[in-house]
């Protein structure tokens, strides 16, 4: 019979070798990870054509605000996803990235504000849309998993926050992507329709999404005062930019519907922030902010929009419209599409 020593080295045998072999597997699992580096940002990175690969766009995108290709950026969330840089850059004579995030806060687009202007010093134009959540609310956190990692601090630690199972799902991803084996589904300039081509839209959907909508508060203000926490976000953010860059800040458009009674607490708290955009323009150099949040044949019309907040392709070719007639002319859409609320020439 084997003695007991026997078969305790016979475990222990068993157990380095097991431990070698899972050690190993672990280690190449990771090394293929790094290689690959699904979302382009770890210092030692093979020079590989990468692309956005990530449906949470809080990781494909820190590796476009640092792309050099780029001198103009668009910062917001859903409702500024829409614009299309391939439409703005002939106009502008400039090359943007749109880097508006769903459901982004303000403290989030803060963070890739600062990740693209640390890359370019000097930008041409930037774009920042002031939706509903600038001018209500100021989470200070992401709605969303964020690897605060690639915004600041050390980009060294990356190395060891790929050690998990969604770096993997998307090293595997962005390798299928390099070896032809799987589409692009994200632009490489940031835009990417809002839904896909093969959405048909169903206006009885729209109606009944319209209908379940959260409503306008009309009930009168009684003493309460509208105040917008994130708007100093805002100011600060303006203010590190160099004088010579245009700043544009656009109020994107919304249903009409939503807009409130005169009056009321909606009506007045959306008044106010207005008015405090235009504040912030008076004290920045070469700066417009352009109002799309008016009652015209867009905003009023239901079939101008997927939902309350989102509009379709051909309302964001007026806004676009209405952004490169604001700033190279001067001059505001007609039919009231459009309305300039301040703007800087200094």
């Amino acid at each position: 019979m084997p003695s007991s020593t026997s078969a305790s080295n016979a475990w222990r045998k068993f157990a380095f070798v097991f431990l070698g072999i899972t050690g190993g597997a672990i280690f190449f699992i990771w090394l293929f990870i790094v290689v690959v580096d699904p979302w382009g940002m770890l210092p030692l990175s093979p020079p590989f054509h990468r692309i956005p690969i990530s449906t949470n766009a809080r990781y494909s995108f820190p590796a476009l605000a640092v792309d050099k290709q780029f001198d103009s950026a668009i910062f917001g969330t859903s409702t500024s996803r829409p614009l299309q840089p391939q439409i703005l850059n002939p106009p502008f004579d400039a090359h943007f990235v749109n880097l508006s995030m769903n459901a982004s806060t303000p403290w989030e687009q803060e963070k890739i504000f600062n990740l693209f202007l640390k890359h370019h010093p000097n930008p041409k134009v930037i774009i920042f849309n002031t939706d509903n959540i600038w001018c209500f609310e100021d989470p200070h956190h992401s709605a969303r998993p964020i690897p605060l990692w690639m915004y600041e601090g050390s980009p060294w630690v990356g190395y060891f926050k790929m050690a998990n199972q969604y770096a993997l799902q998307e090293a595997a991803n962005q390798f299928a992507w390099l070896i032809g084996f799987k589409k692009q589904r994200y632009g490489s300039d940031g835009y990417t329709p809002l839904l896909p081509a093969s959405f048909v839209y169903d206006p009885n959907k729209v109606n009944k999404t319209f209908t379940e909508w959260a409503q306008e508060d009309n009930s009168a203000p009684n003493g309460r005062i509208p105040i917008q926490p994130a708007l100093p976000r805002l100011q600060r953010m303006i203010n590190k930019l160099p004088k010579e860059t245009v700043k544009v800040i656009i109020i994107p458009p919304f249903s009409a519907e939503f807009y409130g009674k005169a009056g009321g607490w909606t009506d007045t708290s959306w008044k106010s922030c207005k008015a405090n955009i235009k504040s912030v323009i008076r004290t920045a150099p070469n700066s417009i902010a352009i109002d799309f949040a008016i009652p015209n044949h867009f905003t009023q019309q239901r079939t101008s929009f997927w939902d309350p907040i989102h509009y379709r392709p051909f309302t964001a070719k007026m806004v676009m419209d209405g952004i490169i007639k604001a700033v190279l002319d001067h001059q505001e859409l007609p039919n009231n599409e459009s309305k300039i609320l301040e703007q800087n020439v200094q």
